[in-house]
C-alpha cells in the first residue's frame, strides 16, 4: 500500500496492481479483496485509475476461480482489467461488459493484426511487446482503429525472452516465470562445463569482470517522451511492481515532470536535465532505450544494480517549526539531504538539529521507523521523501 501512495502522491494518472491470483507477480504484499477495495478508493479520491492484473494463463482449477474473483474486482471498483489469455479476455467481457479490458504485454502484441483483431473482440487498450521499434508502433497505430488505446514500457528492467515468456526458471528452479515466480536467473554468474568432464567448470569471460551471456539493461525513455507521442503511444507505463516506494516515488515524479513540460510546450520541447538525473537517483542497472531505436545493447558490466542515493525519512507531520519525520535510514545531524516534492523539482535541506521525542536532542537518528523532528521553515506535504547520496549513508 505504500509504494501505490507513492504512486499516486508523485504523479501517476493510474496504477496497475495484482490481487492474491491471476497476476504475474506472485508476492504476499499483493492486494486481498478488502485491501483491494481500499487501494482503489484512495486512488479514485486523487482522481488516479486502477488497473488490475488478470494476466497469468490459468490453469483448469482456476478458471473455474476466476468469475467469481472478476465479480469481486468489479465490486472493488476497478477501472481496468489486464489480461493476456483469450480465454480470460472472454470471460472479462461476459463477467464484467462494462469495465475495460486491456491486452497486457505478455500477449505479445507485435502487429496491427493482431491489434485490430483484439479491438473487435473488445480491448479498449493494448500493451504492446517490448520488441517493437519507434517506427512500428507508429505504423501499427496507423493501421487500427484510433479508438483502440496503446500503451508501452518506457521504464524499468527487460527480459532477455521475448515479451517475458521465459522458461529458464521454471526449467532450472522450478519457479514458473509465466505464473508470477520469476528467480532471475538470468542474472546468475555461469561457468561452462565439458559434458564428458562432469565437475570440471571453465569461467566464461567476455572482460576482466566475467560473462553477461544473459544480462539486459534496464529500459529509459525519459528522454524521448515526444518521439513516444509522435509515435502514437497513448498510455507510459513504468514497472513499478517489487520496486522500493522510494523508486516508485522518484521514477513516477520524473515522468510526470517530463510528460507535463512536454504538453506545456510540445513544439519546442527541451527536457530540464535536473528530470533526467531524477531517473539517476535510484537503483538501476545502466540504462538503454530498448528497442525502440533498433536492437538493444548487452549490458557488460556486471549483475548488479548502480545504488547511489537512498530514502532516509519520510514527512509526516509538521508543527511549531519542526517536521516530523519517520527515520527509514541512518542520518546525521549537518549532513545535507534533498527533499522530494511531489510533482516538482528536489529542494536542498540540512539536518541542522535531530530531535528525538523521548531523549532530546541526539547526534544521529539511528532507529528506523522512529519518529524525530527536523526544523524546518515551512511545512512540507506529507509523504513527501528526504534522500541523500548513499555514500553519506
Amino acid at each position: 500500500m505504500q509504494r501505490l501512495a507513492a504512486a499516486v502522491q508523485y504523479g501517476a494518472d493510474a496504477v496497475y496492481l495484482g490481487a492474491k491470483m491471476f497476476g504475474m507477480r506472485a508476492a504476499p504484499q499483493n492486494f486481498a479483496p478488502d485491501e483491494l477495495k481500499q487501494a482503489v478508493g484512495l486512488c479514485h479520491q486523487k482522481g488516479v485509475k486502477v488497473y488490475l492484473t488478470c494476466n497469468t494463463v490459468p490453469t483448469n482449477q482456476e478458471a473455474d476461480e476466476l468469475p467469481e474473483f472478476l465479480k469481486i474486482a468489479g465490486d472493488c471498483g476497478v477501472d481496468a482489467i489486464i489480461a493476456a489469455d483469450v480465454g480470460v479476455m472472454m470471460t472479462v467481457k461476459k463477467v464484467l461488459p462494462d469495465i475495460p479490458l486491456h491486452i497486457s504485454t505478455q500477449a505479445g502484441v507485435m502487429n496491427y493484426l493482431t491489434a485490430t483483431e483484439l479491438y473487435h473482440m473488445g480491448a479498449a487498450r493494448v500493451v504492446l511487446a517490448r520488441e517493437l521499434s519507434l517506427d512500428e508502433i507508429k505504423y501499427l497505430r496507423e493501421h487500427t482503429p484510433p479508438q483502440l488505446e496503446i500503451e508501452t514500457f518506457v521504464h524499468g528492467a527487460m527480459c532477455m525472452s521475448v515479451s517475458g515468456r521465459c522458461l529458464l526458471s521454471n526449467y532450472m528452479v522450478q519457479r514458473d516465470a509465466n505464473r508470477g515466480e520469476c528467480a532471475q536467473p538470468c542474472r546468475w554468474g555461469y561457468f561452462l562445463m565439458e559434458e564428458k568432464r562432469p565437475g570440471q567448470y571453465f569461467p566464461v569471460f567476455e572482460d576482466e569482470k566475467g560473462s553477461y551471456i544473459l544480462n539486459a539493461k534496464d529500459l529509459c525513455m525519459i528522454e524521448h517522451i515526444d518521439k513516444l507521442v509522435n509515435a502514437g503511444v497513448t498510455s507510459l507505463k513504468i514497472e513499478g511492481r517489487a520496486k522500493s516506494e522510494y523508486y516508485v516515488a522518484a521514477i513516477t515524479n520524473a515522468y510526470r515532470n517530463a510528460v507535463d513540460e512536454y504538453l506545456h510546450s510540445p513544439q519546442e520541447f527541451h527536457l530540464s536535465e535536473w528530470i533526467v538525473q531524477e531517473t539517476r537517483k535510484v537503483s538501476h542497472r545502466e540504462y538503454s532505450t530498448g528497442f525502440y531505436f533498433g536492437k538493444p545493447g548487452q549490458y557488460y558490466q556486471n549483475a548488479g544494480y548502480v545504488r547511489s542515493w537512498d530514502i532516509i525519512a519520510v514527512v509526516d507531520d509538521y508543527k511549531d517549526g519542526f517536521l516530523e519525520v519517520i527515520e527509514r535510514n541512518r542520518f546525521f545531524k549537518g549532513d545535507m539531504a534533498e527533499v522530494m516534492l511531489p510533482k516538482g523539482k528536489p529542494v536542498p535541506i540540512k539536518i541542522q538539529r535531530i530531535i528525538d521525542p523521548e531523549e532530546g536532542e541526539v547526534e544521529t537518528a539511528c532507529h528506523p521507523m522512529k519518529r524525530y523532528l527536523i526544523p524546518y521553515d515551512h511545512p512540507l506535504p506529507k509523504g513527501a521523501m528526504i534522500r541523500m547520496e548513499r555514500e553519506s549513508l
